[in-house]
């Protein structure tokens, strides 16, 4: 059997570590830009760069986030976050075919951790969470992108099973019939 599967990996080029490999780049980033910018926001950094980052941050937010180094007292960027995320989990979690059980606890989690990093994103400067919101939104836009049969045919993405002439039809009913048709 471990030769059969190891065929197929050679065969199909789809290799388990292959998808996971942006996981490992992807979140030591996430962390390491976060903490820059807490370090920014609280002048940690007492040299002429870090104070004049700083004085930045202050007087750099938009809208109704001003100074980027306070949290946002309005909660906008923190509900917005959590909402994206759960957004995102609810895309994967609609797909056509069904979850397995491990991928159900694992759906439960990140929905647990979504909701989690309201509070936290309410929490920490305005930077962080306007760093955090624009991350998740341009997550949601690759995959929402992704599922666009123009987007495939250009990318020359190979049709499966799972393949839709109107995927965005197809989670909105999804939704509509997992959270509003419950008889």
């Amino acid at each position: 059997m471990k030769r059969i599967v190891t065929e197929l990996y050679v065969r199909d080029n789809c290799h388990p570590v292959k998808a996971s490999l942006i996981m490992w780049i992807q979140i030591p980033m996430w962390i390491f830009v976060s903490l820059a910018l807490r370090n920014f926001s609280f002048s940690t950094n007492k040299s002429t760069t870090g104070l004049v980052l700083h004085e930045q941050l202050q007087e750099g937010g938009a809208l109704w986030f001003p100074d980027l180094t306070v949290p946002d007292s309005t909660w906008i960027l923190p509900i917005s976050l959590g909402l994206i995320n759960l957004l995102l989990v609810e895309i994967f979690a609609l797909r056509k075919t069904e979850l397995s059980k491990f991928q159900r606890y694992i759906s439960n989690f990140i929905r647990a951790v979504s909701v989690v990093m309201i509070p936290i994103a309410a929490s920490v400067p305005s930077c962080m969470a306007l760093y955090w919101v624009s991350s998740s939104l341009v997550g949601l836009s690759h995959n929402l992108l992704l599922k666009s049969p123009a987007v495939q045919r250009i990318f020359r993405v190979p049709r499966t099973k799972a393949y839709s002439d109107t995927p965005y039809k197809d989670l909105l009913s999804a939704f509509i019939t997992k959270y509003f048709n419950k008889k």
